[in-house]
């Protein structure tokens, strides 16, 4: 893959027009996944990783066949769109969409523009997705914004009693889920998840997980935060103060505004099952924003290798 551009201005977009004559027909598709899957045209069967392989007769159904473990194969397998029975066309246009779309595609949508049922569509989303559900192991090497996003439980929508509980309380977080995000000031990469608590171990957790040894980090001054064995700074947003100095955490906050235009603008409502998918996806999509518009669907379809999704469990 070439490298990112200089910025989101100078990178390279396509339009539809132009993935319309990229991609013309099926066999476009299918050779543009074989080189995301298979690179420099290093075919080897995902069962076994043999590389001896050959065309399969045409009475096996799949395109190639595998000297090692006597099967076909085809570029499907052994990626999140196995026993996908879906054109591998609309699969290009799925991810061009769900690319290009900064708040996001719902599944009513691509129903329409895919003209593939709302199951198949929702379905599809979900397993595009699965390109980001393995995020990088790599530390940030700061200074590092880390921040909380609480999702859901929408005051209108609650009972009376639970209003008062709230307004008694004053804990405005009853009954959403937590999400905890940090963000590399150096590289501009995030890191986010979903998490059960906001108490003093997950949030030290987290920290530990994203950032290096030594690094800065920057916070709100929520107590659970203090402790940190790394050299720490907070913003009072209490009393109004978001800046001081270095101190500030509006780079991973703009994350949760990007998330938040997408969960009012587009899917209205999201289940706390999936919520994790949604903001791996974001974080992904973000850490992708500079790169040109073919290198973010190859990106995309190349962290697919090795996934899979099973529509069962995703509705257990």
């Amino acid at each position: 893959m070439s490298q990112a551009a200089p910025g989101k201005s100078h990178r390279e977009g396509i339009s539809l027009i132009e993935l319309t004559e990229m991609f013309p027909d099926e066999a476009s598709a299918t050779a543009w996944f074989e080189q995301m899957v298979w690179p420099k045209g290093k075919r080897h069967c995902p069962r076994c990783g043999c590389t001896e392989t050959r065309k399969a007769s045409a009475t096996s159904g799949l395109p190639y066949y595998c000297s090692g473990c006597k099967r076909a194969f085809s570029v499907r397998i052994g990626t999140a769109l196995e026993r996908s029975k879906v054109p591998l066309r609309k699969w290009v246009f799925a991810i061009y969409l769900e690319m290009t779309s900064l708040k996001g595609v719902s599944s009513m949508k691509l129903h329409r523009d895919l003209k593939v049922t709302q199951k198949t569509a929702w379905f599809m989303l979900h397993r595009i997705r699965e390109a980001w559900s393995t995020e990088s192991a790599s530390l940030f090497n700061g200074p590092v914004e880390v921040d909380e996003m609480y999702v859901g439980g929408r005051r209108k929508n609650m009972s009376n009693a639970k209003r008062r509980e709230l307004k008694d309380t004053g804990r405005g977080a009853v009954g959403k889920v937590a999400v905890v995000g940090a963000k590399d000031r150096a590289t501009k990469q995030v890191k986010a998840k979903v998490v059960e608590s906001t108490d003093r171990a997950t949030l030290h957790g987290f920290v530990a997980d994203a950032a290096a040894p030594g690094a800065t980090v920057y916070t709100d001054e929520a107590v659970a935060y203090e402790g940190m064995p790394f050299p720490h700074e907070t913003v009072k947003h209490s009393v109004s103060e978001y800046v001081r100095d270095m101190a500030h955490t509006n780079g991973i906050e703009s994350l949760w505004s990007m998330f938040k235009r997408a969960y009012n603008g587009t899917y209205h409502h999201l289940s706390e099952k999936h919520l994790n998918r949604y903001i791996a996806e974001y974080a992904g999509k973000h850490n992708l924003r500079n790169f040109d518009t073919i290198n973010q669907m190859a990106a995309v379809a190349a962290g697919m290798v090795g996934k899979r999704l099973m529509y069962r469990d995703l509705i257990a």
